[in-house]
């Protein structure tokens, strides 16, 4: 159902690896995983010489898994999330069009590949990842509503990408919105992220120029004793309600039908998914002023644990309609969980796969800091929309947050073999 590994495992030696300065021994990484913080495991070899772990010429666990490019979905969607991150937004250069959208995805298709499997990118490689493994590397392309507008391909828009509407807590900057074509890369080094970076960039050439570009991390993988969901910079635990692959509805809540409703032109995103990318700032000096006690009534769950104040563990369902003994709602009414909880929402579901970001200290000394939000849904219109309007009516938490930056982009199916991203609309 993903596009990592999980049902088919690949097993190759990297050859960046092999191409790097440490010889011609090799690691064999085995990716497994799915959403929710999973690990990746991985299975370790040398050249046939029965070398150790760790040994010279061998990688770690956390350097070898590889995520597969091709498949029914994009990588990074269900992808476990990624301890580095890159988002980037490009608009089309003036006077191009179709002809070089398609010339530019193929391109930016292959290096994806390439640098996925482990490779060196075909022309001009940097070196920056020359002796890394591929380290959980995704690439995920999606198209804004301007694209369409621009290659000339406004009948197969899909009424999905009608803009979001305004929320009261919005304070959005155009210059970091919005834009023609929408990258998100993901990995677990720092260097493996930024050579991905580099290397689309330079692929770019002429056809588009950057519109905004944001670099974001999660906690890195082994870094607590079991795994578990991610913390945010609040501290608070974020993801816990997130739709489970496990689930038999997961795929209808987060995936474009392959064949459903709507008109033929739109069948391209069948099997695609929709992204809503925002930059929140977090007032983090703010919400240190507050106690223990006061952020969890935020939230509705305690800090600790993820637990809901309610009782049980993280993912104990929340008794919502439980009172305490002033007579009052347990997990107040306007506690962050209770309000974007699905079941207040008509079943609205989305599947969270955020960045933290920090960006420096202000002239005032607040941190510039937040989470570069990202949800994955098959219709923005019944995942993010009416959960945000929700929130945006009395989330206690709208107190500590800023909606700084938007975007909204459909991301097509991940490509056949013999694919590029977004072939199916671009020749089809």
């Amino acid at each position: 159902m993903t596009s990592v590994t999980e049902s088919n495992p690949d097993i190759e030696i990297s050859r960046r690896r092999l191409l790097g300065t440490v010889g011609a021994a090799g690691a064999v990484g085995i990716a497994l995983g799915g959403t929710g913080g999973a690990l990746a495991h991985s299975a370790l070899a040398g050249s046939g010489s029965g070398s150790a772990p760790g040994a010279a010429g061998s990688l770690t666990s956390l350097g070898a898994t590889r995520v597969a490019f091709h498949g029914d979905h994009q990588a990074g969607i269900t992808t476990p999330l990624q301890a580095k991150g890159h988002l980037a937004a490009f608009d089309l250069a003036a006077g191009a069009g179709r002809t070089e959208a398609a010339a530019l995805l193929r391109r930016w298709s292959e290096t994806a590949r390439r640098l996925m499997a482990g490779e060196p990118a075909a022309t001009s490689d940097s070196g920056i990842a020359l002796d890394a493994g591929p380290s959980s590397l995704t690439v995920t392309f999606g198209f804004g509503r301007s694209f369409f507008e621009r290659t000339g391909l406004t009948a197969r828009r899909p009424a999905a990408l009608d803009p979001l509407p305004n929320f009261s807590s919005d304070r959005l900057d155009d210059r970091r919105s919005n834009g023609d074509l929408w990258v998100q890369i993901g990995a677990n080094d720092g260097l493996v992220a930024f050579h991905a970076l580099r290397a689309l960039q330079k692929d770019a050439g002429e056809a588009v120029r950057v519109r905004w570009q944001m670099n974001g991390f999660n906690r890195s993988p082994g870094a607590t004793g079991t795994p578990m969901t991610a913390r945010n910079l609040m501290g608070q635990i974020d993801g816990t309600g997130n739709p489970k692959p496990s689930e038999p509805d997961f795929d209808k809540r987060i995936f474009v039908p392959a064949a459903g409703p709507g008109p033929a032109e739109h069948a391209w995103m069948g099997g695609g998914s929709y992204a809503v990318v925002r930059r929140i700032r977090m007032l983090l000096d703010d919400w240190d002023k507050q106690s223990l006690a006061q952020q969890e009534q935020v939230i509705g769950r305690t800090k600790a644990t993820g637990a809901p104040l309610t009782g049980g563990g993280e993912t104990t369902e929340m008794a919502l309609d439980k009172l305490g003994a002033d007579g009052k709602p347990v997990i107040p009414s306007n506690a962050h969980a209770r309000i974007s909880a699905p079941e207040q929402n008509g079943g609205a579901a989305m599947l969270r796969r955020p960045f933290s970001f920090h960006d420096g200290i202000g002239a005032d000394g607040a941190p510039d800091a937040g989470l570069l939000f990202i949800c994955w849904q098959a219709d923005p219109l019944r995942g993010f929309v009416p959960v945000q309007r929700k929130l945006d009516r009395g989330d206690a938490l709208s107190e500590f947050i800023r909606h700084e930056s938007s975007g909204l982009y459909a991301v097509p199916p991940g490509p056949r073999s013999d694919e590029y991203v977004g072939q199916r609309l671009l020749e089809g």
